[in-house]
């Protein structure tokens, strides 16, 4: 007849819970003090325990939920107060300011375009065949505006 060791196995599955927890709670605190990221994973990671295992035990569960609550970061976006937000008409002059300047610009792109073409058109004549080299050649008026 066998003897029943019944009563030593369960004493050891308490141990091993007991330790498990001890692993877990240790994990919580160690990962706490150094302002780690406290998630399910990195606690699991930490102790050594399965994530399904922290999220079946209700105090451990709640304490992981409190400490990532109190450690997520701020966002580094926060919003602008309305004192200091743009007014619809400071926006609007902003608005024409921009459409001004690119006005400008494109003015200029063209003047700069034809000045390339009149340079180019003359570049062009003079390497023509039979035109004499000593004869000068009239300058471009075109002026280029500052940039």
């Amino acid at each position: 007849m066998l003897a029943d060791n019944s009563h030593l196995i369960v004493a050891a599955a308490r141990r091993r819970a007991t330790a498990t927890r001890r692993r877990a709670v240790s994990a919580l605190r160690r990962l706490d003090a150094t302002g780690t990221a406290i998630t399910f994973e990195t606690v699991a990671r930490e102790a050594g325990v399965s994530r399904s295992w922290l999220y079946k035990q209700p105090d451990l569960r709640a304490e992981i939920e409190r400490l990532r609550a109190r450690h997520r970061p701020i966002p580094a976006a926060r919003p602008v107060p309305d004192r200091q937000r743009a007014s619809d008409a400071s926006l609007l002059r902003r608005l024409e300011a921009a459409t001004e300047r690119n006005r400008q610009l494109e003015a200029e792109n063209r003047e700069l375009r034809e000045a390339l073409a009149l340079a180019l058109g003359e570049r062009r004549t003079a390497d023509l065949p039979g035109r004499r080299s000593d004869t000068p050649r009239k300058k471009s008026s075109a002026v280029i505006g500052p940039c």
